[in-house]
């Protein structure tokens, strides 16, 4: 029998929030953790992949251990990005809609410093901060972290790797004798070197669902493209998945605004996000997405963190990581809360060899997805052609004697006549298109 969250000691005001958030069956990370974090004291290493509840596993007991009557900052929660930072956040708050004298603040980088430090003059009980601004504020001493009992980290693996000198000077700051909290989805020799050098020695490690991140209704597949013919197969898959939700994946930002760029020319209802962006444009773009206003997010690693979006049916790898860790951050954008969902890698030949270390060293199994064939792929093309057309909004600039002259010509062509003759003649500029790309090709090889 599942138990229920007053069975792991959660308190009457958290439990009727839950309710409010139709939040009922605790997750296996949330069982685990819950009980260990009210009742005993040691430090927590808790290893356990994305969207599996991680949030609520350290939130809804912090929210109960915070004593009211005591004004002073009491846990500083870190994350790796503003976008989590924001999700945890509305997540604390949410759980605490019941509990009103806790007080919680958000300090992240990307936004004025200002209105922050006068945030922090009013009584707070728990700051959720990224490291950069924290240790900034900290150098301004416009924040007090000496005293606090409680010291979470949130994705910890990437903000060892991506923040470590903002970190380091967090650490300095707050006690020694604190409670440390990390949470991450992969356990690499940073987290290892971090949890030797700044947790205690008796440091209790819990793990959920960990066998692999196959386990999670997540499917994997690869296909092997030539250079060319790359974007042309990523564009018949987002056709496939046309309504879907998906996030891609590129190694670089050049390559997600190349990307991007060809997808609005496309018509696909998207947007872009990386590290270059202005904090407005990545919050504009990241709220259009979570809304349900576009359909596909093209994105860095470090910037695609923070999205909690439930409804993500597929992950697109336009470009494999560099490492298993980031791979297994990029796959678990998808199949959240129980759902299924589906993870494709588009590789060229010399990567093909790859996939072989990551089933490996991962434990999963990718299967071939099969690529459309030429003919599939021109009637893809075809079909983007005519969404571009049905999308393209008049030229109000064009003369009603042009127009009129038009029309006559068309003039006693049915609507399928038209259809007929407008799609013969883009299919045979598509034709000519290939047919001068051959020649080219021919004339190069001699």
């Amino acid at each position: 029998m599942s138990k229920t969250f007053s069975d792991l000691g959660i308190n009457q005001q958290l439990q009727q929030s839950l309710i409010t958030l139709k939040i009922s069956v605790p997750t296996d990370i949330q069982e685990k953790v819950i009980p260990v974090i009210l009742h005993k004291k040691e430090d927590v290493v808790a290893l356990a992949k994305t969207g599996t509840g991680k949030t609520a596993a350290f939130g809804l007991p912090l929210l109960q251990l915070i004593d009211t009557e005591n004004n002073n900052i009491q846990a500083v929660i870190l994350a790796p990005t503003r976008e989590l930072g924001q999700q945890i956040h509305a997540n604390l708050e949410s759980f605490a809609t019941n509990s009103p004298a806790i007080s919680i603040a958000v300090i992240c980088g990307g936004i004025p410093i200002k209105p922050q430090i006068e945030r922090l003059k009013s009584t707070t009980h728990i700051v959720v901060a990224t490291p950069g601004r924290l240790a900034d504020l900290v150098g301004r001493e416009a924040i007090n972290i000496k005293n606090i009992s409680y010291f979470i980290l949130d994705e910890a693996d990437e903000m060892v790797s991506a923040l470590k000198e903002g970190l380091d000077s967090i650490i300095k700051e707050i006690p020694k004798k604190r409670r440390t909290l990390l949470f991450t989805a992969t356990m690499p020799g940073s987290i290892k070197q971090m949890v030797n050098n700044y947790m205690s020695s008796e440091v209790i490690q819990i793990e959920a669902g960990m066998d692999t991140i196959g386990h999670q209704g997540i499917e994997h597949q690869y296909v092997i493209v030539e250079p060319i013919e790359k974007l042309e197969v990523l564009l018949h898959f987002l056709n496939s998945k046309e309504g879907q939700r998906g996030i891609i994946f590129c190694k670089t930002k050049a390559a997600v605004n190349k990307l991007a760029k060809n997808l609005a020319i496309n018509k696909f209802s998207s947007g872009a996000i990386h590290g270059s962006l202005t904090q407005g444009i990545r919050d504009r773009i990241m709220g259009q997405f979570r809304e349900g206003h576009i359909d596909i997010l093209v994105a860095t690693d470090l910037a695609a963190r923070g999205i909690d979006v439930k409804e993500i049916a597929y992950v697109v790898n336009y470009h494999l990581p560099d490492t298993y860790d980031a791979y297994v951050h990029r796959s678990g954008r998808t199949a959240r809360a129980g759902a299924k969902g589906l993870s494709l890698a588009i590789l060229q030949k010399e990567e093909a060899a790859d996939i072989a270390d990551f089933q490996k060293e991962l434990g999963i199994q990718f299967n071939a997805y099969k690529k459309a064939d030429a003919q599939s792929i021109e009637e893809n093309n075809g079909l983007l052609w005519a969404k571009k057309i049905f999308k393209t909004k008049p030229n109000k600039t064009v003369s009603e004697d042009f127009k009129r002259k038009v029309r006559t010509v068309f003039h006693h062509l049915t609507k399928e006549e038209l259809i007929e003759k407008v799609l013969a003649d883009y299919l045979h500029q598509a034709n000519s298109k290939i047919s001068k790309t051959e020649d080219s090709k021919k004339k190069k090889k001699k």
